[in-house]
């Protein structure tokens, strides 16, 4: 009887790990139209990030029209233990949380909750009176606030999804030179002692750096809209995800935190040197991703898979469905991916990157002449603090998911999607 109970155990803990592979059907590379000796150069450069120290390991998976062409894991999830990368690897995706929240907002968007166009004030009240900062340079050189002036107009709905709210991820400086952001526990990292709610009150009372729809500038716009979705919805953010989206998703192992029967399958987290070497980071940031958060952050947080977000990217390639599932209308999906930034100044060169525009918190590829990629026009895609990345392309019916877990290495992502693209040898048929 003992030996009975041990193999049936055996054989759904088999069968969870089959089944946590098996996110779509996985055809031979020339199926969907790979070459596989091509793909190989993928691994053929990540080896060599490893062999160098710039890597300690990640994750690699393509999809295309509708199969995984490529899932592949290299190096280790943890360097300093000798534990290899695995498939059902779990790690902090930071940045990609925002995708998941503008997917939320569309949701109540498509129940009439709202119009894009609203002021997020008729909402959430805080935001109603809002001042703009105005700095100054002080007889020592350093940039201090000088005054403060009216905001022009109110802040809208779609200000906050295209980050052209006003705010940023630094905030204005004080009189005295210093962030206000950070005095205030509003750099966006999480880790407060307080909720959403008590975050975005405390935001609220701080100056915008920019007028309202004047300026792309990167920042806690999403986090407000996390906000947004509990007032309108009733629930909290993790309720709103794990409901609407995560388990109708069969996003199993996406959330704010890593239950403690997962811990083994968290990915180390490293950071880089000043030449490029990485090193492991402190204990405090590796240990955060065990508890869960008071501070649930729209726009970073989540710790996901590839085969899970391998699922969130499918259902938007789709058109908003997957399995069987509607998400969002394939219309809502459309206005998400298409570039509403238009010629709106941006704060700095390095985002959106060059050629990119932006949608409804995706940037947005404006074509080849801009770009000068191989990567199609229309192809849209962002990524984590920790080097996690994706990308959707409607024209090519494929997504792709990178997953490494190194501190600000936001360039082998891009390599990633380079060697995807030059594998293809089949154009999909129009």
């Amino acid at each position: 009887m003992r030996t009975s109970v041990r193999l049936c155990v055996a054989a759904l803990a088999l069968f969870s790990v089959v089944h946590a592979q098996q996110v779509l059907p996985q055809p031979a590379p020339g199926d969907a139209g790979f070459a596989k000796d091509r793909l190989d150069r993928i691994r053929v450069r990540m080896e060599k990030e490893i062999a160098e120290n710039r890597l300690s390991g990640g994750i690699g998976l393509i999809a295309r029209r509708g199969k995984i062409a490529y899932f592949e894991t290299y190096g280790m999830a943890d360097k300093e233990a000798g534990k290899p990368m695995t498939k059902d690897a779990i790690f902090r995706i930071y940045s990609m949380t925002k995708a998941i929240t503008g997917v939320a907002v569309m949701m109540l968007y498509e129940e009439g909750r709202f119009s894009l166009t609203d002021p997020v004030s008729r909402y959430l009240p805080e935001f109603t009176t809002m001042k703009v900062a105005v700095e100054k340079t002080d007889p020592t050189g350093k940039r201090v606030l000088s005054h403060t002036v009216p905001a022009e107009r109110q802040i809208t709905i779609l200000d906050l999804l295209r980050h052209t709210s006003g705010f940023n991820y630094e905030g204005p400086r004080d009189e005295k030179g210093e962030l206000s952001y950070q005095r205030m526990e509003l750099n966006g990292a999480g880790g407060a002692n307080f909720p959403l709610s008590e975050f975005v009150k405390r935001l609220a009372q701080q100056p915008l750096v920019h007028q309202p729809g004047t300026t792309w500038d990167y920042s806690l716009s999403m986090d407000v809209l996390g906000r947004l979705v509990e007032v309108v919805s009733g629930q909290t953010l993790d309720q709103f995800y794990a409901e609407r989206i995560l388990k109708p998703l069969r996003m199993d192992d996406t959330a704010f935190y890593v239950p403690e029967q997962k811990w083994n399958r968290l990915v180390a987290l490293y950071t880089l040197k000043p030449d490029g070497t990485i090193a492991r980071a402190p204990e405090p940031m590796q240990e955060g991703a065990r508890k869960k958060p008071v501070l649930l952050m729209g726009g970073a947080g989540l710790m996901s898979t590839a085969v899970d977000y391998a699922r969130f990217v499918q259902m938007l390639v789709n058109g908003g469905e997957l399995d069987g599932v509607r998400i969002l209308s394939p219309r809502t999906v459309e206005l998400m991916r298409t570039d509403v930034l238009g010629n709106i100044r941006r704060a700095s060169d390095f985002l959106p990157p060059r050629g990119y525009g932006f949608g409804l918190t995706f940037a947005v590829n404006r074509g080849p002449a801009e770009t000068a990629s191989i990567v199609s026009k229309g192809e849209y895609f962002w990524g984590g603090a920790a080097g996690t990345s994706f990308w959707i392309d409607p024209q090519e019916k494929m997504t792709g998911v990178m997953m490494i877990q190194t501190m600000l290495d936001l360039g082998k992502g891009g390599t990633f999607k380079q060697l995807a693209y030059q594998a293809i040898v089949e154009d999909e048929k129009k």
